[in-house]
Formats: C-alpha cells, sequence, structure tokens
C-alpha cells in the first residue's frame, strides 16, 4: 500500500465488455490543509467502502481520487506559508497521502489536479463548448484590492452572508460555510481583503461563461432519467432541484489568479479557469495518469457505470455544472449514474472546520494509538447519511466497548478459542465435522436467519446504503452469540460431540463470514480474523455470485473446510477506559492553535521542572 492504490499485476484496469465495470470517485479534497475527520467519512472512506465492497462482489472497479490544487484556497495558504503554490502543493499532497494511507482507502490511483494531463483535458473540454457556441464574453463587476493592486478571487475575500437571518461575519467570497448558501463576492456586506484587511472596490474584468440556461433541456433530461435509475440519495435531489428551481443562471468560468489551468484564448491569456470549472475534470485526467486507454472508462457509458462520492456542500458541481459542460462537448461521456451525499459530522459541541482548526484531523487519529479499524468503524456508523451527526469521545467509546469488543470480537475469540483448545477440552485447532448439519433444527434456523441477512446486505450495499450494511453485518455477529449460548456448546462438548462439532463448525463458518462481510469497512480486522483462521485473505475475500458465496451463507458450516488447522486465537479489541476518554477530550479541546499554545505551555513547565530538579540535586 506504498503507493496508495491497489495494485494490479496485469497493469491498469480497463472496463470488460459483458461484466459489470464500475468507476468510482471521491470528491477531490483540497490540498491546502490536511483532512478532519468529517473530510474522511464524507467522501474518500465511504467510496472506499463502496469500491471494496464492489471488489468483493468481484465487478470490475476502479476507484479514482486525488488532491485538488488550483484556485484561491492554495494561493491564499502559500500566502500564510510564505511559499509558492506548487511548493504547498507538494508538501500537503504528501500528508493527504499518508493519511488516506494510513485509514487503508484502497486508490486505484491517488493522483493530483496539477498535472500537464489536467491542462490537455481542461482545455480540450473548452475547446469543445467554445466550437459548440455554449460560451459567452461578459464583463463582470469584481472586487479589486487598490493595497494588494490585484483583482481578489472569490476566497480573498471574507465579510458578512447577506442571507436574510445568517449575518454569518466570516462568510467567503464563493460560499458561506455557516448557512451553505453559494454567494458572489460583491453580495458580501462589509467586505474585507483576507490578505491585507482593506476594503476593496468594485472593478469591471472581462471573464468567459457558461451559458448553463441554454443547457437547461439536455441537463433536466438526464437529471430526471439519472436520478431514478441510479437511486439518487435523497438530500442531493433536493439540492439539484433547489438550484433548477431558482432557475440556472450562465456561471463564470474564468478567475484572475495565476496559479491553475491557463485559459486558451487570445483575449483571456492572463487568465486561469475556475477551480470549479476545472476539479470535477480532476477525475478524467488522473484517471488518464492511471491509464492511457482512459476514455474507454470516461467515453464509455453503454458500459460504465459512474459512482461518486462527496459532501452535502459539492452536490451542485456534481449534479449541474460538471454533466453541463460534459454535455456541451456533445461528446458521449459517461455521466454520473448515482450520487452518494454526506451532511456534515459535527464535533462535541460544535463543527469540524479546517480553517478553524476544531476537531480531530486525519494525522490526529493515528497519534491516538486507537486502532484503524476502531476508528474507521466509528466513522461508518456514524455517517451522516441523512442528517447531521456527533462525534462524541463517549459515544466512540461506547460503540468500540460495546459492539466491537463485547459483541464481535467476543464472540470471534469464544469461537476460535473453543476450536484451539487440546482435545479433550476442544479440537486442538482443527475443524471439526458437521455431518447432517441441516437436521439440527438449531443450527438450520441461524442458517436462514444468516441466509436473509446477507441477501438484505447485498441490497442495502449495491443502493449505496452503508450504514445500513454495516448493522446488517454485525447482527450477524448478535445471532452468533445467542446460538452459541442456546446451543450451550460447552455441555454438548461433553454430552454430545456430533452436535457439538455441528454447531462449532457452523460458528467458525460465521467468523469466515463476518471478515467477509466487514472487510469493505473494516480491512485491517477482516485480515486478522483471515490470520486466525489460518486463511488466505486474498483467495478467500470473496461475496460473488458466480462462486457460489451468497447461497453458501445459508449454510455457513461448508465455508472452512474439515480437517483445516485454524491459527493462533487473539484477542481482536482493547478496550477504552474513562480515564483515556477524559484525556483524549481535553487533549483535542479548542482548535489547533489553543492546543499548539497548551502543548507549548506543558513543554515551559516541564522544562521549568527539570531545571529546578537539576538545581536541588
Amino acid at each position: 500500500m506504498g503507493d496508495l492504490a491497489v495494485t494490479s499485476k496485469e497493469g491498469p484496469k480497463l472496463p470488460i465488455p459483458g461484466q459489470r465495470n464500475v468507476l468510482i470517485t471521491s470528491a477531490l479534497p483540497y490540498v491546502n490543509n490536511v483532512p478532519h475527520l468529517g473530510n474522511i467519512i464524507g467522501c474518500v472512506l465511504s467510496a472506499d467502502v463502496f469500491a471494496r465492497y464492489c471488489r468483493l462482489r468481484g465487478y470490475n472497479t476502479v476507484y479514482i481520487c486525488g488532491t485538488d490544487e488550483y484556485g484561491t484556497a492554495t494561493e491564499t495558504k502559500a500566502m500564510e506559508e510564505k511559499c509558492s503554490p506548487k511548493e504547498i502543493c507538494d508538501k500537503y499532497y504528501v500528508i493527504h497521502r499518508q493519511v488516506y494511507e494510513w485509514f487503508n482507502i484502497s486508490f486505484d490511483k491517488f493522483g493530483r489536479t496539477s498535472t500537464p494531463e489536467q491542462t490537455e483535458v481542461c482545455q480540450a473540454i473548452f475547446n469543445r463548448l467554445l466550437e459548440n457556441n455554449w460560451l459567452s464574453e461578459n464583463t463582470m463587476q469584481q472586487l479589486y484590492c487598490d493595497t494588494c493592486t490585484r483583482f481578489l478571487a472569490d476566497r480573498l475575500v471574507e465579510g458578512t452572508c447577506p442571507t436574510q437571518g445568517c449575518d454569518y461575519t466570516s462568510a467567503r467570497g464563493d460560499q458561506c460555510e455557516n448557512c451553505g448558501k453559494l454567494l458572489n463576492p460583491t453580495e458580501l456586506k462589509d467586505p474585507k481583503c483576507k490578505v491585507c484587511k482593506s476594503t476593496p472596490r468594485i472593478r469591471d474584468t472581462n471573464h468567459l461563461f457558461l451559458e448553463l440556461p441554454l443547457l437547461k433541456d439536455r441537463l433536466e433530461e438526464y437529471i430526471n432519467k439519472m436520478s431514478v435509475e441510479g437511486s439518487w440519495s435523497q438530500n442531493a435531489i433536493q439540492a439539484t432541484n433547489a438550484w433548477l428551481r431558482e432557475g440556472l443562471k450562465q456561471r463564470c468560468i474564468t478567475r484572475d489568479l495565476k496559479w491553475g489551468v491557463p485559459v486558451p484564448h487570445d483575449n483571456f491569456r492572463d487568465k486561469v479557469f475556475y477551480v470549479w470549472f476545472d476539479a470535477p475534470i480532476g477525475y478524467v485526467s488522473i484517471t488518464k495518469c492511471y491509464t492511457p486507454d482512459w476514455e474507454k472508462w470516461w467515453k464509455n457509458p453503454e458500459d460504465v457505470e459512474l459512482y461518486q462520492f462527496m459532501g452535502k456542500d459539492n452536490v451542485p458541481f456534481h449534479t449541474v455544472m460538471f454533466p453541463s459542460t460534459l454535455l456541451g462537448t456533445g461528446e458521449n461521456w459517461t455521466l454520473m449514474k448515482t450520487i452518494s451525499v454526506t451532511e456534515y459530522l459535527n464535533y462535541e459541541a460544535g463543527k469540524f472546520s479546517k480553517s478553524k482548526g476544531v476537531g480531530v484531523f486525519g494525522n490526529d487519529a493515528k497519534d491516538t494509538n486507537i486502532p484503524v479499524e476502531v476508528w474507521r468503524y466509528y466513522l461508518l456508523t456514524n455517517r451522516p447519511e441523512v442528517s447531521d451527526t456527533l462525534f462524541t469521545w463517549a459515544d466512540l467509546q461506547a460503540k468500540l466497548n460495546s459492539e466491537l469488543l463485547n459483541n464481535l470480537g467476543n464472540f470471534i475469540n469464544r469461537v476460535l478459542s473453543f476450536v484451539a483448545k487440546p482435545l479433550g477440552q476442544g479440537y486442538d485447532s482443527i475443524i471439526p465435522d458437521a455431518q447432517d448439519a441441516i437436521s439440527d433444527p438449531l443450527t438450520e434456523k441461524i442458517a436462514e436467519k444468516v441466509g436473509k441477512c446477507v441477501e438484505q446486505y447485498v441490497e442495502a450495499m449495491e443502493k449505496v446504503k452503508l450504514k445500513q450494511g454495516l448493522k446488517l453485518a454485525m447482527s450477524i455477529s448478535s445471532e452468533g452469540n445467542a446460538y452459541l449460548q442456546e446451543s450451550q456448546f460447552w455441555k454438548l462438548y461433553k454430552e454430545d460431540q456430533t452436535r457439538c462439532s455441528i454447531v462449532m463448525r457452523t460458528a467458525v463458518g460465521l467468523v469466515h463470514l463476518l471478515a467477509c462481510l466487514l472487510e469493505p469497512f473494516m480491512p485491517s480486522f477482516s485480515v486478522e480474523v483471515f490470520k486466525q483462521l489460518n486463511l488466505s485473505p486474498e483467495t478467500h475475500i470473496s461475496l460473488c455470485d458466480d462462486k457460489g458465496d451468497i447461497d453458501r451463507a445459508r449454510r455457513p458450516w461448508e465455508f472452512v473446510p474439515r480437517g483445516h488447522k485454524i491459527g493462533k486465537p487473539e484477542p481482536l479489541f482493547k478496550e477504552l477506559n474513562d480515564d483515556e476518554v477524559d484525556s483524549l477530550r481535553k487533549r483535542f479541546a479548542g482548535s489547533q492553535a489553543d492546543r499548539k499554545e497548551r502543548e507549548e505551555a506543558e513543554a515551559v513547565k516541564l522544562a521549568e521542572q527539570l531545571k529546578k530538579s537539576k538545581v536541588s540535586g
């Protein structure tokens, strides 16, 4: 996983006619900061779960992502850190890669948008739009800072949100972080230049616009068809309809910046493309970096299904702007089939915020010593699919201790530890026979329940209902614990060896099944379970129809063969106690700046104590 990609011995994967070909993208994270847990669950982790599920099912799957590197956000960060935009991108690209690598995100390609391929694809799409007369030149009013002697791009302006009832005083020039409303910088009340804090003035400047109103009929035809066929999430439909109800307006696609894709037009040589025109094109250019045959994925709607994952603030750009751009080229693009959107994950008493440094960030998670599978599980059980959800340390502790440790971990350890016991007490690590398992009423009952549960799991996951899929998988562990208790296997071992063998081989089969079903959610957990089963994850992690895996869930005793020797059972999860939770809550209170201040104060205090101890010594 060093290169943060799923390696294929045959080279890059290409669509295979007649097979199910799934192209998955996650919203490209801005490269100007470290991703926080809200960003991670909002796009990359959710998309990773679905990509892993698709591979589990045997679909020909490619998962594409990368850092969004152009635009004002990068220029602003470069100013803050007194370096060039390229240096900022290089620095944060590595940080993003490391965070996603630790979270076991299985990209097929994790690229970046500041590449020659991005310029080529972006300019080619622009030229097609120009040829097809979907672009217009217009004069617009923009804020100009006399102190900095430059036009101010959206994110270089901050002011009070003009939306009635909001009045947020730190609204950006492109969008209010508080109410989510998309803005133009000139709409802000009391605007200020973010660089020098002076008040800018309005000046005329020429720009290029995409004529969305002229593309309305084609766009609405696409939305009406695909939102039904692709079972778009309700929040995506609502956000898209809100844009359509307001009436489509021409959208500016150029900006007065230096850091971006240059506009190949004689009248606009001093401008670059607006980041929200070129960022979604990044999915295409990153695929081009993955394979020179990228058009087989992106210009092949007959054979390829496109699934896109993002937070709710990104919806209109993916359901209106990007499809309109592609439709306007007149080419046969693979348009998005399914969109999966998350609401916000809030932190303890407030919002996660990259700009304010509030919450737990990707690199922080690693430093807590809480294993990655616990983080993935907690974020996914708390995935804000329908409404905002809340991250709290107490809730993380409760889910780890009750659901992972006492339910899942307890079931697996109980089963494997008993099988591993020496003869006379267990099976000396050898899987027993399970003759006539179906004739045992208790086993028949659990087999029926588990079979239905797996069918429901597949149904939920196909509809990208990830939280429901995880809940259904975990319910098999609860059923397994109940099965063990009801069978009283410890008594059966002494009183009815044949029946005990049926129960234990069935229970081992459930362990195997759980490791498969939970692999998309907790891959490192599944690898460890297969190690304890002494089976290869590469050959055994599967849920394919053509291999009969779904059907076999109704006969769980068939998963692990008779006579197979298991490995050494070990506890899979460790309890998180109250003192550790209190310590973590205090450690991550306030903003990153507050934390730094506390750490520095602690360091000074410690240095003074050492100094005193040396003097007294």
